[in-house]
């Protein structure tokens, strides 16, 4: 399963790889290695082609190099949000069966406190982590954590040693600030107290100093696991100007540009067949010769600091594997490197109560000093279906540039690979267990049972899928969902983008979803439509509210919790309610001596 693998600019991926498969020199069955460290890296909103490897404009030297010596996956999905894949991605389960069928930002209030909706991580559930630190592992973990937001709930609680992590969806980059809000402020503990940032907090520059520290401070004898999810290029998009300069000018020709550039980019690199259609843009996009001379400047900004933050991101991986490097622990680790969803595009420049909010905790979504601190930084609908190319639509929908995502593992005597057979979220951890050779009963009997594949027999040369070519793969969040079988695919999106339908796309001829099958091939959508229900039956999907809208429950949402979180809100509503009522009432008695005049 080794082909040929070109890039378009990494130099250390431009050279021919021999046909063949990666096998691991040292895996589960070679006693005279000790148990291998385990680090895994996960990106939020970084889509398929957002780092150089796979074709992007950021400058990602560090993971390309993984990338270079490790097996590079082309069709590897996630789910559309944060939280279920990260559920997903530590207990090797199904989002539903994890307490995670969502994330509380979009949570119904008809769903709350269901069984796989409790936004917490359920009995019997063990993460990674739990199953690890039985084998005398190190378990750390330092970044965004959001699987509870409650001291209890946080990574201590789920088997971490030592965890510093952010309960919240994301903040600030900067600072200990909120960034949407549904928050008061940034919710970092370490070890499940809260704590405070250094003054020279950066998010990814933290990330890693402080797991360099953990590292140092354990105990050196045992093998580790290290979990660093970034906040990186999660809103607010924020990076350090030097970097942000470097791509001044990158990003001046448009979105319209951008995604043909990548999608020719995607044919060269072999994401999709030469000939395939480019993927649409979604419903209601701005074309980008339509915008203002100061709207394309600023939208352009924006762009150039995502660049930078996936640059900040990679340079400080950087320093993270010359630490592991130099303490001599770097040539037995396993890594992995993947993204949670697509990418993000919510606007910030658009919402009257959000504006209302950022003038309250003061941000600015504004050229001057955009990426640096009090900036909120977006990308936006367009950037952001433009960066998922060459996928349809973006994070929160289960179209392919929703959960088509970047995935590479590298590790002891792993050769470079491409493979590009299926693998999911849920695969991560049978895979890392069953290469360090962990018991396949270690879990205890109260543990409830993984729905993952372990991926070693793919990388080892032993099979050439981990699925079977007809074998069904089922993806599903607030109504969003995407069912694999073969080259075939099922999707229905929800509002405000979607409209609820079940749709049939090729995936092999047409990845970028546009051409619909659902007439041409009506019993093969049937029946797929059939094996989803048996699916959503078997985990627990609930089915959503009538009309439900995401965003316009994000908003409510929102909503809810800023009066929570400002009950002095109240009284300013109240006083807008009188004053509105006043000026009514004085109206009305204006007009009716008018009246009473004109009729006197």
């Amino acid at each position: 399963m080794r082909l040929v693998w070109a890039t378009a600019r990494v130099g250390v991926l431009g050279a021919v790889l021999v046909a063949g498969t990666a096998v691991p020199a040292a895996t589960a069955v070679d006693a005279a290695r000790p148990r291998p460290n385990v680090v895994v890296i996960l990106a939020d909103d970084a889509g398929l082609m957002d780092f150089g490897a796979y074709g992007g404009e950021a400058h990602t030297p560090n993971m390309d190099a993984l990338a270079a010596r490790g097996a590079m996956f082309t069709q590897f999905r996630a789910s559309p949000l944060c939280s279920p894949s990260r559920a997903m991605l530590l207990t090797g389960m199904d989002n539903h069966l994890t307490g995670f069928a969502t994330i509380p930002e979009v949570l119904p209030s008809e769903q709350r406190g269901k069984p796989g909706y409790s936004m917490a991580l359920e009995p019997g559930v063990l993460t990674l982590a739990d199953r690890l630190r039985k084998l005398g592992y190190r378990t750390l973990m330092v970044g965004k954590w959001h699987l509870g937001e409650e001291a209890g709930a946080m990574p201590q609680a789920h088997g971490f040693d030592r965890s510093f992590a952010l309960a919240a969806s994301g903040a600030d980059n900067w600072e200990k600030k909120a960034y949407i809000p549904y928050y008061k402020n940034a919710p970092w503990y370490e070890d499940g107290v809260e704590a405070d940032l250094p003054d020279n907090f950066y998010s990814s520059r933290f990330i890693v100093d402080k797991m360099i520290e953990y590292l140092r401070e354990t105990d050196q004898s045992k093998p580790f696991f290290a979990y660093l999810p970034f906040q990186a290029v999660h809103i607010p998009v924020q990076a350090p100007a030097e970097l942000i300069a470097k791509y001044k000018g990158r990003y001046d020709a448009g979105w319209d540009v951008l995604r043909r550039e990548r999608q020719q980019r995607a044919v060269e690199l072999g994401l999709v067949p030469p000939g395939a259609a480019l993927a649409a843009l979604p419903p209601g996009h701005r074309r980008w010769a339509d915008l203002s001379d100061e709207d394309r400047d600023l939208y352009a900004a924006r762009m150039e600091v995502h660049a930078a933050m996936l640059e900040a991101m990679d340079m400080h991986i950087g320093r993270l594997i010359d630490h592991l490097k130099a303490s001599g622990q770097y040539d037995n680790t396993i890594f992995v490197l993947a993204s949670d969803n697509g990418p993000e595009p919510s606007r910030g420049d658009n919402s009257g109560s959000l504006s209302a909010w950022h003038r309250v905790v003061g941000y600015h979504v504004g050229l001057e000093g955009m990426g640096g601190r009090r900036s909120w930084g977006f990308i936006g609908p367009e950037w952001a279906a433009a960066t998922a190319t060459p996928g349809a639509w973006f994070k929160f929908y289960a179209t392919e540039g929703g959960v088509r995502v970047p995935l590479v593992i590298a590790g002891p005597g792993l050769e470079a690979a491409r493979i590009d057979s299926p693998a999911m979220m849920t695969d991560i951890t049978p895979t890392l267990l069953q290469w360090i050779g962990a018991p396949a009963d270690g879990a205890g009997r109260a543990a409830r049972k993984m729905t993952g594949r372990s991926l070693l027999p793919v990388l080892t040369g032993k099979a050439t899928s981990a699925y079977a070519k007809d074998e069904v793969r089922v993806i599903e969040v607030s109504g969003n969902t995407a069912l694999y079988k073969g080259d075939f695919k099922i999707s229905r999106s929800v509002l405000p983008l979607g409209d609820g339908r079940w749709r049939l796309f090729d995936l092999a001829r047409d990845p970028g979803e546009t051409t619909d099958l659902s007439i041409a091939r009506r019993q093969r959508l049937t029946d797929m439509v059939a094996e989803y229900d048996a699916y959503a039956k078997r985990v627990g999907v609930l089915a959503m509210p009538e009309d439900y809208d995401s965003v316009a429950q994000t908003v409510r949402n929102n909503i809810r919790q800023m009066l929570a979180n400002y009950p002095w809100l109240y009284g300013v509503m109240a006083g807008m309610a009188l004053l509105t009522g006043l000026i009514v009432w004085g109206l009305f008695r204006v007009l009716r001596r008018m009246f009473r005049r004109a009729a006197a």
